[in-house]
């Protein structure tokens, strides 16, 4: 049976019209930072969620990374924070695609039913149905890598950073997965303190430092911990492609949100 996941957020955080927004991202992909070294292969990346006036500059920067790996990716796993409703472990779906004004991409059935071979991840469609946070990355996605991908899509609410590790262990597959964590940084704090707190989760991110992340610093802190406590498992490097916040896109610096890209390959 056919059960398709519609847009929760197009026309508000990102354009609902295709050309619009395909125009959209290619900016933001043609003004990417680039990185300082070559990244030809990443396994994983970490990137905003916000709306796309706001984060999709910094996201740009993420997602310009895979356009040379774009051939190989088969599956992306996407993980990030419930941001509309509680829960204890990791929400998978059971639907069979999510829809974006590109079209639908299909789920990874097979992965979908491995993950819930763990006990902290379970079916839960309300946690989905207006979750923006994952939402957001799948136009960047279907404009990066085409039609040829699926997509397992977690939203993570309470757990341990073990807990999401485990998941990724399971799912981590070869070069053909690519791993996708869905975070914004510090909230609402003025333009300096912002920047003085997301320089300091730069630092825990190209450290490995898992622990070195606050509360306050990343609404995504769970799955990001989750995914540096992998890293170090399987020795990847991460590399800071973008730091900046919402008082350097479209909002004045009295109240930001931070936003960071990063990277992760073979060391």
């Amino acid at each position: 049976m056919v059960k398709i996941r519609q847009p929760a957020v197009a026309g508000t955080f990102y354009p609902a019209q295709p050309a619009r927004l395909r125009q959209m991202i290619e900016g933001f992909l043609a003004t990417a930072v680039p990185p300082k070294t070559p990244i030809p292969q990443p396994k994983a990346l970490i990137a905003p969620h916000a709306g796309y006036i706001y984060s999709g500059p910094i996201a740009g920067s993420a997602y310009a990374c895979l356009q040379q790996a774009a051939l190989t990716i088969r599956r992306v796993i996407l993980l990030g924070p419930a941001h509309t409703m509680p829960l204890r472990g990791l929400a998978a779906s059971s639907a069979t695609a999510f829809a974006a004004p590109f079209g639908p991409t299909p789920l990874d059935q097979e992965a979908q039913q491995l993950a819930q071979t763990l006990p902290q991840v379970r079916v839960l469609d309300e946690a989905h149905h207006q979750e923006h946070g994952l939402e957001v990355h799948l136009p960047f996605l279907q404009q990066v890598l085409g039609a040829t991908f699926e997509l397992v899509p977690l939203v993570v609410g309470s757990a341990t950073a073990v807990e999401v590790a485990e998941v990724l262990e399971l799912l981590w597959g070869d070069d053909t997965t690519l791993i996708v964590i869905s975070s914004d940084l510090s909230h609402y704090y003025d333009y300096e303190t912002a920047r003085r707190l997301d320089r300091a989760t730069a630092q825990a991110i190209e450290t490995l430092d898992a622990d070195a992340i606050g509360r306050e610093q990343a609404c995504g802190r769970i799955p990001i911990q989750g995914l540096l406590q992998a890293a170090q498992h399987h020795h990847l490097r991460p590399v800071t492609l973008d730091l900046r916040n919402s008082g350097d896109t479209a909002g004045s610096k009295d109240r930001v949100v931070g936003y960071g890209a990063w990277a992760f390959a073979a060391s």
